[in-house]
């Protein structure tokens, strides 16, 4: 496995790094990248921008707007926002019946929070969520990705996911919910790039890897 590290804080080229990895062949090596972008709203590709975000505010504000590949809501990422996502070849097990999110659970346990998986199979810590998932699949490529709440700006992500639902039409609507930063669960002080260099030295010691940074 390739632990990898993006040091990009761009939406467009983090997304794009993971497409690159998605469309590989299937012998090619699983990957567990992190990433932290920009402040930015990422829309899942069967969503209508304008029902799921305030564009006015978003432009007012210098917030960014991409669409990515897999489905799922949309989410609001800033520098308080670590981005994790496992690409890897398929298997004779169902993608349904595998838990991406387990090693991410084992490693939050370290920092003393449980974390369980709700319906949508996101992460849920003391009833609140602290990170959005989503998937997509190509004929030999799975990719499994997702957010975690770390120091984001709650305020500013409440007004900058309040769109015009009158205009979704048919498409798919986000399910807004309780959420919290791990920062506030833990108590701690130590800045989200701090956290997310824990979390790296988790897996490299699980995994026995050394973490590549991109």
């Amino acid at each position: 496995m390739l632990l990898l590290r993006s040091m990009s804080d761009a939406p467009s080229q983090n997304g794009a790094l993971e497409c690159r990895f998605l469309s590989e062949q299937p012998v090619a090596p699983d990957i567990l990248l992190f990433y932290i972008n920009r402040p930015s709203v990422i829309v899942g590709r069967n969503q209508r921008i304008e029902a799921e975000v305030d564009t006015a505010y978003c432009r007012e504000q210098g917030i960014e707007v991409f669409r990515r590949v897999s489905g799922g809501g949309t989410v609001y990422q800033d520098y308080g926002n670590i981005n994790y996502a496992f690409i890897c070849g398929k298997t004779d097990v169902s993608f349904l019946d595998m838990d991406f999110t387990a090693p991410i659970r084992r490693a939050l346990r370290t920092f003393g929070i449980t974390a369980i998986v709700g319906q949508r199979k996101e992460l849920l810590a003391d009833g609140r969520k602290i990170s959005g998932t989503a998937s997509h699949i190509t004929r030999n490529r799975i990719l499994f990705h997702g957010t975690l709440l770390h120091r984001t700006d709650l305020c500013r992500m409440f007004r900058a996911l309040q769109g015009d639902s009158t205009l979704r039409g048919g498409r798919i609507a986000s399910v807004p919910g309780p959420v919290v930063n791990l920062s506030d669960l833990t108590g701690g002080s130590e800045s989200t790039t701090a956290f997310l260099g824990k979390l790296l030295l988790f897996f490299e010691d699980g995994y026995g890897v050394k973490t590549i940074c991109l």
